[in-house]
């Protein structure tokens, strides 16, 4: 499993090279992100940054979080891409995407393994008023190697550029 989720990594990211150097790639915003995670039961929380759109509705939102219960840790830093279904931010704005990255689990009581994940994820997304920043409620599934489900919500404070995308 760990050589095709490598590969659609490379070819996610050679397909992504063009339009990176062409479109509004680049740092947009930061924001927070919390929630829950079902297998393992957990809180989360983390962060994410708003890395710009790599083509028109395709959005790079980098990402990490730590979820805590179950008697486990698990730390997630996962490179995502989401696309959104509108150019309008004045209403919610589904998107979907996927995401690819290392996770960490320590388990309470001793022992840690670290797999390489990957998950899809759907949402919704608002601009906040008239600012460029967002917000989102987000659920994301494990593919492979990663928590069953989890459900966030998250803001996005953007540094300018206007209409970002949720994540």
């Amino acid at each position: 499993m760990r050589r095709s989720t490598l590969a659609i990594a490379a070819l996610i990211l050679l397909l992504a090279a063009p339009a990176w150097a062409q479109r509004g790639a680049g740092f947009h915003g930061w924001g927070p992100r919390v929630g829950v995670t079902i297998d393992p039961d957990q809180v989360h929380g983390g962060v994410h940054f708003d890395m710009g759109d790599l083509a028109r509705r395709l959005m790079l939102l980098p990402n990490a979080e730590i979820g805590f219960g179950d008697n486990l840790t698990v730390l997630t830093a996962m490179f995502e891409v989401d696309y959104r279904f509108r150019d309008t931010w004045g209403s919610w704005n589904p998107y979907v995407g996927g995401g690819l990255g290392p996770v960490f689990y320590w388990y309470d009581g001793g022992g840690d393994n670290t797999e390489f994940g990957l998950t899809v994820q759907g949402g919704i997304a608002k601009q906040l008023g008239s600012q460029p920043g967002f917000m989102f409620l987000e659920m994301k599934v494990g593919l492979a190697d990663s928590p069953d489900v989890k459900f966030s919500i998250g803001w996005n404070f953007g540094s300018g550029g206007g209409g970002s995308s949720g994540g």
